[in-house]
């Protein structure tokens, strides 16, 4: 892929300083130690006094305890509050939830909501099911509110980038198989959803620059250990599911130059001929992660404007 040759121009610098990797760092817990520091650095949280961030641990069925990371607006309007429900990126082997700061932060003014933002447990030392099953507890504690932190369990949407996005997605799933929480509203964003690296976009983008096959089946082997990959289960890649019906309506926010933008759009299509209203934005010249390391780019903030324009619409639909 001639990725200097289809960006948007405006991060053409952005690509210059890139470094290419096919694999995640053998010292993982270094790696994401680094790379939450470098995300955070990023972050807008600690200038945006119009946020309210604050940290529970969640204790899970089977034991353990996780950290949810939630945004409030500040100062907090009268009522209930419509809550997003979102999961980190990573590959499902790295990331954390101050790494989406920007874009939970984005959520809160857009859409006067807050925002649940999951710690799932990792992979390879976690695999599936370990993530999905974190954020559905997740799910299930905003849908309580044990802690009376004033949340709508009428209005859970539920979403996550990448990574996460492919847990959004499946989070919407689950709910819908489990007859667990209701969901109004998922919205997976450049989301990991197949496992296969079928597609075109999957065969097309090996620049390890950006997320590229070789580093995508890399997350995929780690997150997938000990699973049949020949029966791989729809909560862990949801394009394995065949039946979508039933599901909360979506959007979904994809780069064209990203490797899972035609799973992404398969799957949207999917979705809408099983009865699902679905919103498809392929944003031009945008690779992987361009929203959250290039947001302050014009089309960075394009794409974060819209993300809370369509939540808080999809919110004020729900029934």
């Amino acid at each position: 892929m001639d990725l200097e040759g289809r960006v948007d121009p405006e991060y053409l610098p952005m690509v210059a300083t890139m470094t290419a990797t096919d694999s995640f760092a053998a010292d993982l817990p270094a790696a994401r130690k680094s790379q939450t520091e470098a995300m955070a650095k990023l972050s807008q949280a600690s200038t945006s006094p119009d946020i309210t961030i604050f940290e529970r641990n969640i204790t899970a069925p089977e034991g353990h305890e996780f950290m949810v990371r939630i945004y409030t607006p500040n100062p907090r309007p009268e009522g209930l509050l419509p809550v997003m429900v979102w999961a980190h990126g990573g590959g499902y082997v790295v990331g954390h939830p101050v790494e989406h700061d920007n874009v939970a932060i984005n959520f809160v003014r857009g859409a006067n909501c807050a925002v649940v933002s999951v710690d799932y447990r990792l992979a390879p030392e976690n695999p599936y099911p370990a993530a999905i099953e974190d954020c559905y507890t997740a799910m299930q504690w905003v849908a309580a509110d044990p802690e009376g932190l004033g949340f709508d369990a009428g209005k859970i949407a539920v979403g996550g980038y990448s990574a996460g996005g492919g847990l959004g997605a499946a989070m919407a799933l689950l709910a819908r198989d489990r007859g667990g929480p209701k969901v109004v509203f998922q919205m997976p964003l450049c989301a990991c959803l197949d496992d296969r690296h079928l597609t075109p976009s999957a065969q097309e983008f090996t620049d390890g620059r950006v997320w590229s096959r070789s580093i995508s089946e890399n997350a995929w082997n780690f997150y997938l250990k000990g699973v049949d990959r020949e029966n791989t289960p729809p909560h862990a890649a949801p394009a394995r599911e065949t039946n979508l019906a039933g599901l909360a309506p979506a959007y979904f926010g994809i780069g064209e130059l990203d490797l899972m933008r035609d799973e992404n759009i398969d799957y949207a299509s999917r979705l809408m001929q099983a009865g699902v209203s679905v919103e498809l934005h392929v944003f031009p010249g945008a690779f992987h992660g361009f929203d959250l390391l290039g947001f302050d780019k014009a089309l960075g903030q394009r794409a974060l404007a819209e993300y809370g324009v369509v939540l808080k619409r999809a919110f004020d639909n729900a029934k």
